[in-house]
């Protein structure tokens, strides 16, 4: 069997066939063509094209209690095709090299030297080139960052980055010039729930709201089996939401939203420490600690109104917590379920589905990497 050294352009019954295997799992032909509504003869065909283009192979015999031949399962190769992913903030670069299972192979962790769009581009370069190499189908190239991406004109531009002071950047563009692979951007949040929707937490769940606790705030959404991304490249933005009380001063001068509250920035200055020492809050919080206590308390609280709110609008069938700013639901757990039920109209906390997820700064690379793999589809 002939692997290919590219993507292979699929028409649209391949894709249809592929993307079930591979986001839903092994399956018969039969189980398939009732899926797909497609007949069993065309079903046969277009599994024998996968087989033959080598992203999909036989095995495995399902033996079911009906009579006759036991139907043999369908599998996706995973390392049919590499994708890599790329996280930038704004002093480093996290990359992975997944396979087509979102399965994560090998890493890189480099410091940002400079964040003039050219070097940064180079740098992805010289990363992809490195992970890349020996695998013999590279696929395409995911990059998300802390920002917007608006598609204008078959283009994507991000914008508003401000952690890299980019503004208008074709990043995809200029990254598939780099590489010579396709490319797409994506907000960093938008690519963690891209990653948790077809192989984490979002996995069999037709509607989610992920949110990425850090820096910053964001948060993404599922709805219908689908990842939304609004009319304008920017779902899910909830910072300048108004909680109540007064904490650390926004940008916009605010100090009673979100911002003001959530962030680690906010839990910093709420509890009377300097920039960046985020890791001393949860130190003396653990000691006991009056002032930390109380901004992980008002933190907590603000995170609960946050997700009462998504809950009233979208009902999803889970909220996803992430990030590396949860340390809330660890000192005040009972403030955020305080804040669910001030807040949520006609339920309770206790309907909330809460899936609090491990974090690494690695997951947003793994999520690019898996919007790079949607973007193929």
């Amino acid at each position: 069997m002939a692997v290919p050294r590219v993507w292979p352009r699929l028409h649209d019954a391949q894709r249809r066939v592929l993307f079930e295997v591979l986001v839903h799992g092994s399956q018969s032909r039969v189980a398939l063509a009732r899926r797909l509504g497609l007949s069993r003869t065309s079903l046969t065909r277009l599994a024998r094209e996968l087989v033959d283009l080598g992203l999909v192979e036989e095995g495995d015999v399902y033996v079911s209690k009906s009579r006759g031949r036991p139907p043999e399962m369908l599998h996706v190769r995973p390392h049919a095709a590499h994708l890599l992913g790329v996280k930038l903030t704004g002093n480093a670069l996290y990359a992975v090299v997944s396979d087509l299972t979102g399965r994560v192979e090998e890493q890189r962790q480099l410091p940002l030297r400079s964040r003039d769009v050219a070097d940064v581009v180079s740098l992805i370069g010289q990363v992809a080139a490195e992970l890349f190499a020996g695998r013999e189908v590279p696929a395409a190239v995911g990059v998300c960052l802390a920002g917007d991406v608006r598609e204008e004109d078959g283009r994507e531009f991000v914008d508003r980055s401000i952690f890299l002071g980019w503004d208008a950047v074709p990043l995809a563009e200029l990254v598939s010039e780099a590489t010579g692979l396709p490319a797409v951007t994506s907000n960093d949040v938008q690519a963690l729930t891209a990653g948790h929707q077809w192989f984490g937490a979002g996995v069999k769940v037709r509607s989610m709201v992920v949110f990425g606790l850090g820096a910053g705030i964001g948060s993404g959404l599922v709805a219908a089996d689908g990842l939304m991304t609004g009319a304008h490249g920017r779902p899910g933005k909830i910072g300048h939401a108004h909680v109540g009380g007064v904490g650390a001063p926004c940008q916009r001068g605010h100090h009673d939203c979100v911002h003001s509250f959530l962030t680690m920035p906010a839990i910093e200055v709420n509890a009377g420490v300097q920039p960046g020492d985020y890791p001393l809050v949860v130190e003396r919080a653990r000691a006991g600690e009056v002032r930390a206590l109380r901004a992980f308390r008002h933190s907590a609280y603000a995170l609960g109104v946050v997700v009462a709110q998504f809950v009233n609008v979208l009902d999803p069938e889970k909220v996803v917590i992430t990030g590396e700013g949860t340390d809330m639901l660890d000192f005040a757990r009972e403030e955020f379920d305080r804040a669910l039920d001030d807040r949520l109209e006609d339920t309770s906390s206790e309907s909330v589905v809460i899936d609090r997820q491990p974090f690494e700064f690695s997951h947003y690379a793994r999520g690019a990497a898996v919007g790079a793999l949607r973007s193929l589809f």
